[in-house]
């Protein structure tokens, strides 16, 4: 019979919080905590974190927390070992997100190794593309790693139907940019310049003076009239990308965390070609706009992210904070 020693099976317990906490997040709020009980990782919601205006529900809050989870299930299968996973095992413990044990023995393979090395290295993008093409092979791929984690990943082929989506996304920026609440819930996740925070969205994540894309898809401000963001050259950033969105049959909290392990999975295999992906949920958090969506371009389906993938120059780094700060008492 095959027994870890105590100090292999905490190796592997920090490798896939480390893993965990590089998930991408809204606003890079990093909204989760972890407990860690022998070989077993609960992955907490952080309801400190979660924004009260623009995601009341806590839906994007649990997508960030299935992209969490994916990544620490990666990082263990790359240890060699299948991660055993309970989604929302105490539904009395609505925070307790899952539960993830060490289970057996596995041979990493290495389409594994190769996702893994992924993690730390994938931004999210916030500005155009370079004109550079994204293959349809990677495109086919993206979409069955998604409907693999239980989510659909569709891309949008009818440029009436990327017109539509991009003008949604303008129209709810413009409206949550006039409201203050909004616009404070915001600035409270982003950093100036020099900032030593380990979350938010750091002044270089995003370029000083982005192009308009064609068609135009509005970025957040999160420097609000500071003159932050990055020198990039963004010139020949002008291209909007394949544009495509991940959708669930229904829209429970177990779909959310769905779309968020087929959001990371799809992330990891475009990071791992060269692609980068920019986010869009401005739309989403008007509620009648994502209704909108899901009656007249998501075939019924609930809208759960707006992607655009493409190629990009863009070499800023990521901040999160250390697995010391997220881990919390069993």
């Amino acid at each position: 019979m095959n027994t870890r020693s105590a100090e292999e099976i905490s190796h592997a317990v920090h490798v896939a919080v480390e893993a965990a906490i590089w998930a991408p997040s809204i606003h890079n709020t990093q909204p989760w905590s972890f407990a860690v009980s022998g070989d077993e990782i609960s992955l907490r919601a952080d309801p400190d974190r979660l924004l009260r205006l623009g995601d009341p529900e806590g839906r994007q809050m649990l997508i960030s927390c299935g992209a969490a989870l994916f990544n620490a299930r990666l990082a263990l299968r790359a240890l060699g070992y299948e991660p055993v996973v309970r989604v929302f095992p105490e539904p009395e413990r609505r925070a307790l997100v899952a539960t993830i044990r060490l289970g057996a023995s596995v041979l990493v393979d290495d389409d594994t190794r190769l996702l893994h090395a992924q993690i730390e290295r994938r931004r999210t993008h916030r500005a155009g593309f370079a004109d550079a093409p994204v293959l349809e092979r990677l495109v086919e791929t993206l979409v069955r790693k998604a409907a693999a984690e239980g989510a659909r990943l569709t891309p949008i082929r009818s440029e009436a139907a990327v017109r539509v989506i991009a003008a949604l996304t303008s129209a709810a920026q413009d409206v949550q940019s006039q409201a203050r609440a909004f616009t404070l819930e915001l600035l409270r996740w982003a950093r100036p310049p020099g900032s030593a925070r380990r979350d938010g969205v750091p002044a270089e994540g995003y370029p000083r003076a982005a192009r308009h894309t064609s068609p135009h898809f509005a970025q957040r401000d999160y420097a609000h009239g500071q003159p932050w963001g990055n020198d990039a050259d963004q010139f020949t950033s002008t291209h909007a990308g394949v544009v495509a969105v991940l959708t669930t049959p229904g829209d429970s909290r177990e779909e959310w965390i769905a779309a968020g392990q087929g959001l990371q999975s799809a992330l990891l295999h475009a990071c791992a070609e060269g692609v980068s992906a920019a986010v869009h949920t401005q739309a989403l958090e008007m509620r009648h706009l994502r209704e909108f969506l899901r009656e007249e371009l998501c075939s019924g389906e609930y809208p759960q992210m707006i992607l655009r993938f493409g190629v990009t120059h863009d070499v800023s780094r990521g901040v999160r904070r250390s697995v010391p700060e997220v881990l919390e008492g069993g």
